[in-house]
């Protein structure tokens, strides 16, 4: 396995694992907003999440759908943690895919209350969200036999 292989594999296994991303967001005046959301991925490139329209990072999103996304396990170990990194576009699933998005959110997560498509549509309080990422970076330890640097950096991979 090349090492670009190694860490594309490591950034599936990250999201594949964990529950929780961080979602940041930026206001209309451009000031940050940082949000854990749990989340179900379909493929690596579209992450779903269920949230309220009416909370700061949805209302965010529909000023400004540039979002920053970060994956990764907080039980790990100091020093042993691994990091997905994403720069997406995010907004408010189309209604025509409501139906079939909510059974792919709900197929993560069997043991929370489903939300059926009609839960996720105005006037309901919840709305269902995505994110299409165009880029995966990945944590590299500064000592990777193969791509450390002596510090941590990113190193963007292909999903």
């Amino acid at each position: 396995m090349s090492g670009q292989e190694r860490l594309a594999a490591l950034a599936r296994e990250i999201i594949d694992a964990n529950k929780y991303m961080t979602l940041a967001t930026a206001g209309a005046d451009g000031s940050p907003w940082a949000s854990p959301v749990f989340f179900t991925p379909d493929g690596y490139r579209r992450l779903y999440w269920v949230s309220s329209p009416t909370a700061r990072h949805s209302r965010n999103i529909f000023d400004h759908a540039a979002v920053a996304i970060v994956v990764f396990d907080s039980q790990a170990p100091i020093g042993e943690a691994g990091a997905v990194y994403m720069r997406a576009t995010a907004g408010e699933v189309p209604e025509a895919e409501v139906e079939a998005a909510a059974e792919r959110y709900a197929s993560r997560f069997p043991e929370l209350k489903y939300f059926a498509p009609e839960e996720l549509r105005a006037p309901a309080p919840y709305r269902l969200f995505r994110a299409e990422v165009a880029e995966h970076s990945v944590l590299v330890r500064g000592s990777d036999p193969e791509f450390g640097t002596g510090v941590d950096s990113r190193r963007t991979v292909v999903l």
